[in-house]
């Protein structure tokens, strides 16, 4: 029997390996599933770059506005201890 299964397996893979190697019309383009893909990809970026973009706008606005000095202490800090 395993005289048999090793010729069959070489005939099966060597008449095989031209079928998967020759190509068609339809390699050339782009399917509606990797567009769609591409599509989404491209969704998932746009929504993550609203929130980057406001996080960094809030954190410029917090560089250039009031200083220290106007700023409310936080409560239980070392100006509200009385001694």
């Amino acid at each position: 029997m395993k005289s048999i299964l090793k010729p069959a397996l070489v005939v099966l893979l060597g008449s095989s390996s031209t079928a998967l190697a020759a190509g068609s019309a339809e390699t050339g383009g782009l399917s509606w599933m990797v567009i769609l893909f591409l599509v989404f990809g491209g969704l998932i970026l746009v929504f993550q770059l609203i929130p980057g973009f406001m996080l960094f706008y809030s954190m410029l606005k917090g560089f250039f506005s009031a200083s220290a000095k106007d700023a409310v202490p936080a409560a239980g800090s070392e100006g509200d201890r009385k001694s």
